[in-house]
């Protein structure tokens, strides 16, 4: 009779690294991939506009870096461990351009309720709206777009935390 002494932290059952992240390591993984795109985009837009007209220019980063958004969020921010699918895009995209309505509503609104605001007042009202835009933002994916494409969690660490009996040769050679 041979006892099991294999080291469960080995097992292919024990949790990937790739499970699901929970939700402060989200929204850590959402700041720093869509920060670190918009950043991108800040430069590029400039350089893509010498070769055609700034709108232009600025629709066609805003499309690309969406798109590029969501591929990151799927796979990195929150663990579904496949692509996007058309349906995921088209809603990231509605959720980017709320949150583009947002920040100019209260750009808007700003300036309905003062005429000439100061660019620290101006700075302020669109990092806030951004800011909270992007909370929301980050709520609709993470509730909504990408709540059902999630790896499950809870059947592989269950498995391993489970005990394996050790089978004798009797048992083995009576169950065949």
């Amino acid at each position: 009779m041979e006892t099991q002494t294999a080291d469960r932290t080995q097992s292919p059952s024990a949790p990937s690294a790739s499970s699901a992240p929970g939700p402060l390591a989200s929204f850590v993984r959402f700041v720093v991939c869509g920060g670190g795109i918009g950043v991108l985009s800040s430069f590029a837009v400039p350089l893509v506009a010498m070769t055609m007209p700034w709108a232009v220019a600025n629709a066609v980063i805003t499309v690309v870096s969406t798109l590029l958004c969501t591929e990151l969020h799927a796979l990195f921010t929150f663990g579904t461990g496949r692509r996007p699918g058309w349906r995921q895009h088209f809603q990231s995209s509605g959720s980017a351009v709320a949150a583009y309505i947002v920040t100019s509503a209260a750009m808007i609104l700003l300036h309905t309720f003062q005429s000439a605001p100061s660019m620290l007042t101006e700075q302020a009202v669109y990092l806030t709206a951004s800011g909270l835009a992007g909370i929301g933002r980050f709520l609709v994916l993470r509730l909504f777009v990408f709540a059902g494409t999630r790896k499950p969690q809870h059947s592989a660490a269950v498995t391993a935390a489970l005990p394996r009996p050790a089978l004798s040769q009797a048992a083995v050679t009576a169950a065949c």
